[in-house]
């Protein structure tokens, strides 16, 4: 269920109705709109409900309904108009499309550094870069770690980008945090439910990756173990799912994308370096996504993708990015979108 609050209703007002929801044994997150507040309200509502439409009669509440969703905080009935998440100057889900660009794995200093020029000259708005790598076979690079995390940072700050990077172990989380904006959940952590957990008790963004046989449905409600801790700040990315094609790394599904918009609130990327596995398709996937309706791409820079330490097959060179941000910005303006 959902308190929707009139549009002039008080701090004082709200505050009174999120007491109320849990004196009901209920917890209450308020989520703030542009015209309006609401109260949502989790918990086991088969008790309870009637109770609930009774806060119709409080002072500042317009109305009380459900949430027809079984993902309640995500779902769009919460916040029809959309949520935008602020991340240093950028922003992700407002009409400007953000661009998240970097290298897979941090692997030098030298690396990272002449990375992040590239993506900045090129007009990328965060850096990416993988410190700590899930890989499939133990015995390949597994990433810097927490040195990577420290050159990540630094690079980042040189030239003015937010970073975002990966987190795989709840025991790291404290460690991330101290050097990333972003928190990344990878496609193989999509369901780890006491990760997302730990991270919805966190104050940093998570971009939260679709598992590769993960439903929507299922994405969705992993994105709602981090909403239910206290965490607003989630953006959902499409990466490509597996099915029979063995033609390209994953399929990338852009149905997805107007799809989860229609279902939610929570900004959507495309990551089309994973989604396809083929440096070739990354751009048309790219440009593909935008007109699908996503709020951004990730998307993989290396200096020398041919020396790549992992997935140099997927990444694209400086100059190819940058042609690639060139050819972003008439499809922005064709869709309404600034970049």
């Amino acid at each position: 269920m959902i308190v929707v609050m009139k549009a002039h209703a008080t701090e004082e007002e709200i505050q009174a109705v999120v007491r109320m929801v849990e004196d009901l044994d209920y917890k209450a997150h308020v989520i703030s709109g542009i015209e309006r507040s609401v109260v949502a309200c989790v918990g086991d509502e088969r008790g309870a409900k009637h109770q609930l439409t009774h806060l119709e009669s409080v002072a500042g509440v317009e109305r009380v309904m459900p949430v027809v969703k079984s993902f309640k905080l995500a779902s769009r009935e919460v916040r029809p108009e959309g949520s935008t998440i602020r991340i240093g100057n950028a922003e992700i889900g407002g009409k400007r499309l953000a661009v998240i660009a970097g290298p897979c794995a941090i692997e030098s200093e030298a690396q990272i550094e002449a990375a992040a020029d590239a993506v900045k000259a090129a007009g990328a708005h965060m850096l990416r870069g993988g410190a700590f790598k899930p890989r499939t076979s133990p015995y390949s690079f597994q990433g810097m770690e927490g040195e990577g995390l420290v050159l990540l940072e630094k690079a980042g700050r040189r030239v003015g980008l937010p970073v975002v990077t990966e987190i795989m172990d709840p025991h790291d989380i404290d460690l991330v945090v101290e050097h990333a904006d972003v928190l990344q959940v990878g496609a193989r952590n999509a369901q780890n439910f006491s990760l997302l957990r730990r991270l919805g008790r966190t104050n940093k963004p998570i971009l939260l990756k679709r598992g590769m046989s993960t439903k929507l449905e299922e994405f969705m409600m992993a994105a709602e173990y981090i909403l239910s801790e206290g965490n607003p700040n989630v953006i959902l990315c499409e990466r490509g799912i597996r099915t029979f094609e063995t033609a390209t790394r994953n399929t990338l599904d852009l149905n997805a994308v107007p799809l989860l918009k229609e279902w939610s609130h929570l900004p959507v990327v495309v990551d089309p370096s994973h989604g396809t596995g083929i440096y070739s398709l990354v751009a048309p996937m790219a440009l593909a996504a935008i007109a699908a309706g996503a709020d951004g791409l990730l998307i993989e820079v290396h200096p020398k993708p041919e020396s790549a330490l992992s997935d140099g097959p997927q990444q694209l060179k400086p100059a190819r990015f940058a042609n690639l941000m060139k050819a972003l910005k008439p499809l922005a303006e064709a869709v309404g979108r600034t970049i």
